[in-house]
């Protein structure tokens, strides 16, 4: 797979998404949403394509995640991959058994092999931003850590799918035990520009000693002109990760990263605040009201944040961000 492309993409309108608090039928009668994403146990359950409920646990008020395009959005599933799509965005979503597929590597290569396949064939062929989350994510030593394993099926997977560049993502642990590979994302009819960060090596060009297959995303993708979707971000400086074990300077590492993210993407918005959307993974449930007070006090007017339960990919990292971020006024 080739080096990620950084040309400029054709201007797209941007995606809506906000979090919210009404109930799901309500907001699936609206004939603009895309989907409607819950966590945890009392997350929201339903046949409607548009739905899923992630499990990690919210260490705050519930709330729904909801994405909004331009009506009419039309849904459906193609064998296990369940989608939806305005025309301009598609939301896609898998879930897949570990177990079934032979192991988490099988899985995540099954399912990047699904999502491709799909996404080539689709008016929307795009990918932007994917969101993995997979129970106990640091089990296993050495090359036997899940992480590792998923990072080499996803490789694999994606290899005859995304030539050119590579997507934002996050992925995350889950707390609950149920191996079961959760996967979802957006494409678009116009490709994104993907957006590194000069304080870290890019993921891609990771070092042998993390693993055998290196990381395939983009720190952050620019979707049309106005809008940033920021990956999985964490307190690594170049690739090291720093401050094992103190959540503040992890927090204040991670921030930096974030500023710097924004910086090169061309934010003209300013910092992270009223044209942000976050979510914060906290590894020790006792963290999440440091990290909450900590953000808000960091990054005044936030637009919205949500706190859920999840372990980073590393061990020693206590805590990772991502979200959107509107880049002009």
């Amino acid at each position: 797979m080739s080096t990620p492309l950084t040309q400029s993409a054709p201007t797209a309108p941007p995606l809506s998404i906000a979090y919210e608090y009404a109930g799901p039928a309500a907001l699936l009668a609206a004939d603009d949403v895309l989907a409607v994403i819950g966590f945890g146990a009392s997350g929201p359950v339903s046949p409607d394509p548009r739905v899923l409920r992630v499990g990690l646990e919210p260490l705050a008020q519930p709330v729904l995640e909801v994405w909004r395009g331009r009506a009419p959005v039309r849904s459906g599933r193609d064998g296990e991959l369940r989608w939806s799509s305005d025309g301009e965005h598609l939301y896609f979503a898998i879930e897949l058994d570990e177990a079934a597929c032979g192991g988490i590597d099988a899985a995540a290569e099954h399912a990047y092999a699904c999502i491709g396949t799909f996404l080539a064939a689709s008016e929307a062929p795009h990918v932007l931003r994917l969101w993995n989350y997979l129970d106990a994510i640091n089990l296993g030593d050495g090359d036997d850590e899940r992480y590792r394993r998923f990072c080499d099926g996803r490789a694999r997977g994606m290899e005859a799918h995304v030539p050119t560049r590579y997507p934002a993502a996050t992925a995350i642990g889950r707390h609950d035990g149920v191996r079961t590979l959760q996967i979802y994302g957006l494409a678009a009819r116009h490709a994104g520009t993907p957006v590194e960060n000069p304080r870290q090596v890019s993921a891609w060009r990771y070092p042998r000693q993390y693993g055998p297959t290196a990381p395939t995303f983009a720190r952050g993708m620019r979707s049309g002109i106005d809008q940033l979707l920021i990956s999985g971000t964490a307190a690594v400086v170049g690739h090291a990760s720093r401050h094992a074990g103190d959540l503040d300077a992890q927090l204040d590492e991670t921030l930096a990263n974030l500023d710097s993210l924004l910086q090169q993407a061309g934010s003209s918005a300013g910092a992270l605040g009223a044209h942000s959307l976050l979510k914060a993974y906290v590894r020790r449930e006792a963290d999440a009201a440091h990290v909450a007070d900590v953000l808000h006090a960091r990054l005044p007017g936030l637009g919205g944040l949500l706190l859920l339960g999840g372990d980073i990919c590393r061990g020693e990292l206590l805590v990772e961000v991502d979200g959107v971020h509107q880049l002009h006024e």
